[in-house]
Order: structure tokens, then C-alpha cells, then sequence
């Protein structure tokens, strides 16, 4: 059961974001329960069980191209062979009979390598392109290695071994391998239920009038698109007033259905900012102080009721500052709630196209955009307007610039970490 007031609580001093994700790491336990589903349908689902190899994957030795199979010592050594086809294997159908020393047996891809009499066999497949045929003979060029073209049974896995780990989340890859272990199902983490909700009477839906001094509401819409990326099972709960009891109410009546509950804005401590009294009410409420930029204010906690927890996740209100925490703190949190065991994205080092010089002591991300430099390689160009409120520069860019908090200039040509949206996107 996850201890959500012991990992969320925290004291007045600043926090980097490497102490925030290791005590996540270690406090965060998974929020759902376990069920099967069909293979085929697993995509993007994070596993429950260590899935084992129970045969060998090939299970057989096999072709691994359209040839013919011969014994290697049957052939001359530097000149060509001439041998007598004598059968035929294709995929699913092995030979009926023993092979014999002497013949070549035309052989199709994946079809099984044929067995002797005394159980071992012809061990190497020439190619149908290298060779020559004259009626019932096959003429085998000089050159080929024993075992050439061969596939052995346990290439690919063997029994008994341990393919995938509980705790990954099924990508294509993962779905195949399970599938040529033979299984039509497997049990994952059921998908984690999470509530989105804005608050302020500001904000509109899109598609309605829009009022004076009112915006959209674009933070929500984020939010529910990266969560559904992540397999969660998201519901709008749409905009609440600038009114506790009407926040409080909602809060305490969804608490019940939903594994997370998240937002952005109204977390801080203002007169208008009731989602943090609610919350702190129904259960607690601690804002961080994280060493971040973009990314202030931000706040989690939890509501209590029913004999469970439910954690609460509260962004910053800007849209920009939205996204990237999301990515960078709250994307962490969702993985370990659904029981994913690896939650860190593969940065990449990149050159960097601009000077920058940023304040120490804090982590910073910078909007930017791959180019090639004068000799093809790779460089991060970075997003001329900084604001956290400038959406148009995450879709200008590919990514995010990280800069540590012991970093205090950046030049051009410097090796930067990058972190691509499609590593924390999907």
C-alpha cells in the first residue's frame, strides 16, 4: 500500500529533481490490481509477471533461406559440388524420411533442417541464388562455411529463461516476443484510473464564447492527451468554479472512483487558489519546492476516505510549465502508480546551437529544435522565447534541453542532454 503522506510530504528547503524521483522511486507502489487480457491487445500495458521461455525459441533448427541443405563434409574442398536433389521441406512440412549423406534437399525459409539416421543431419544451406541446377542436380559452388545459413534451435531464447521483466511497459517488440512463446494471454496492471479537472472562473471550454478576460482551457487538454499516451484510463471532470465548496465536494466525490486525481493552477497559496484548502481538508497537500525552471508552483498530496489513499497531483498553471513537469515529475509518478519498473527517459547528447547563461543551483529545461549543422551532425537549436506561456514553442520544438544544477553557461558547440518528445511521449 503506498505510503502517499510519507513520499509527499516535504520540508520548506529546496529539492533537485533527482531527490524528488528517488524518493518516489522508493515510496510509490503500484495503484491497480492485475488482469488478463489478450496478447494482442497488451500494447502500451505495463506487465505484471515475468514472462519464461517454455520450450526453445526456435524451437527447431531451421532454414534461414530459400537453398538447399547439405552435409558440409560432402563437399569438395575449393572446388564445386555436384549432388543429386532428393527431396523437398518447406515451412510446416518436415522430411519424411531420414537424410542421407550424398544428396542435397531443397530447403525453403524457416522450413525444419532435416535429421539423419544416427541424428545428426545435413548442417549447411547454400542459397538458391549461388547455385546452378541441371535437372535432378544441384551444382554448389566452392566457399561456403559449416553451418552456413543455419538457424540452431534456442537462438532466439532458451527454455526456461526469463524474456521479460514484470514492470515493462509492451511495446510492438515485447508483444511479439510473447507471442512466439505461444501465449495468447498475459496478466498486466489494470489501466490506472485518473481524474482531470481544471479549476477557475476564467476559463473556458473550447468551442464556447469566449468572454472578456477568460482564456481556454488548454492545460487540461494536455494533460489528458499525455496521460492517455501512457495507457491510463482518463475522465474529464471538466472546469470547476472558483468556489471550495464546490471544489471541495467534487474533489471528495471522485476520490472514490479514481486511482490519481490531477490538475493545474490553483495550487499555490492565494486568496482565489481553493484547490489546495480543498484538498488539504480532505486529506494533505505539500507544495514543493523544486530547484526547477519552468515549474513553480507545484503541489501533491492525497484525499482520504474509503479505507484508501487517493494521490493528488497539482501543476503549475502555466502551459508550458504544465507540460514539462508533467514529463519530467508527475510522467514518473503515473509509471510507478501503474507499476512500471523503469520510469527514466534515454537522454541524448547533442550539440548545442546557442549561448546560454542560467542562474546555478537550479534544473532548467529549454524548448529546442534538431537541425544539422555544416557537417550533417545533429545540434539543438534552441526556441528564441523562453515565456511558459509561449505554446506555440513546444510545437516548434523536438524536445527539451537539460540543464544541470551545477551548469551556469552553456556555448554554442557544447555537448547538451536532449530529451526527445517522442521518448516521453508515448
Amino acid at each position: 500500500m503506498n505510503d502517499l503522506d510519507s513520499c509527499f510530504r516535504i520540508s520548506d528547503e529546496r529539492v533537485t529533481v533527482a531527490e524528488a524521483l528517488a524518493r518516489f522511486s522508493k515510496g510509490i507502489k503500484p495503484a491497480t490490481g492485475i488482469e488478463r487480457i489478450p496478447t494482442s491487445e497488451a500494447l502500451g500495458r505495463v506487465l505484471a509477471q515475468d514472462l519464461c521461455a517454455s520450450q526453445d525459441t526456435p524451437p527447431h533448427d531451421n532454414s534461414a533461406v530459400d537453398g538447399y541443405a547439405v552435409y558440409f563434409d560432402d563437399l569438395n574442398a575449393g572446388a564445386e559440388t555436384r549432388l543429386r536433389v532428393t527431396g523437398r521441406i518447406a515451412a510446416g512440412h518436415p522430411l519424411n524420411r531420414a537424410a542421407r549423406r550424398g544428396e542435397a534437399v531443397q530447403i525453403f525459409t524457416g522450413a525444419p533442417m532435416p535429421l539423419g539416421q544416427d541424428g545428426d543431419g545435413p548442417d549447411t544451406v547454400f542459397m538458391v541464388e549461388d547455385c546452378n541446377i541441371e535437372g535432378e542436380v544441384v551444382i554448389l559452388p566452392a566457399g561456403i562455411k559449416l553451418g552456413a545459413n543455419r538457424r540452431r534451435a534456442g537462438e532466439d531464447v532458451k527454455a526456461g529463461a526469463v524474456v521479460l521483466k514484470a514492470g515493462g511497459r509492451l511495446r510492438a517488440q515485447e508483444i511479439a516476443m510473447a507471442a512466439s512463446l505461444g501465449l495468447a494471454e498475459i496478466e498486466v496492471r489494470a489501466r490506472l484510473r485518473v481524474g482531470v479537472f481544471s479549476t477557475g472562473d476564467e476559463v473556458r471550454e473550447p468551442g464556447t464564447a469566449l468572454d472578456a478576460g477568460c482564456i481556454y482551457d488548454a492545460n487540461r487538454y494536455a494533460l489528458m492527451a499525455m496521460l492517455g499516451r501512457l495507457g491510463a484510463d482518463v475522465t474529464d471532470m471538466g472546469i470547476f468554479k472558483d468556489n471550495r465548496a464546490e471544489v471541495e465536494a467534487g474533489l471528495a466525490a471522485a476520490a472514490a472512483d479514481y486511482d490519481l486525481l490531477m490538475t493545474s493552477g490553483g495550487v499555490s497559496k492565494g486568496e482565489e487558489d481553493h484547490v489546495r484548502a480543498a484538498i488539504d481538508s480532505l486529506g494533505a497537500v505539500n507544495s514543493w519546492n523544486l530547484a526547477i525552471k519552468p515549474g513553480r508552483p507545484m503541489a501533491l498530496g492525497h484525499i482520504s476516505g474509503k479505507g484508501r489513499d487517493t494521490p493528488f497531483i497539482g501543476l503549475p498553471g502555466n502551459p508550458v510549465a504544465v507540460m514539462v513537469t508533467f514529463l519530467r515529475i508527475a510522467r514518473p509518478i503515473v509509471l510507478l502508480l501503474q507499476g512500471a519498473r523503469a520510469v527514466d527517459p534515454a537522454f541524448f547528447k547533442v550539440a548545442a546551437d546557442f549561448d546560454y547563461d542560467k542562474k546555478p543551483g537550479r534544473r532548467e529545461w529549454l524548448r529546442a529544435a534538431l537541425a544539422q549543422d555544416a557537417d550533417g551532425n545533429l545540434c539543438a537549436a534552441k526556441y528564441p522565447d523562453d515565456g511558459s506561456g509561449i505554446i506555440s514553442s513546444m510545437v516548434a520544438a523536438d524536445g527539451l534541453v537539460e540543464l544541470a544544477e551545477d551548469l551556469t553557461q552553456i556555448r554554442k558547440g557544447a555537448l547538451v542532454d536532449f530529451l526527445p518528445f517522442s521518448e516521453v511521449m508515448s
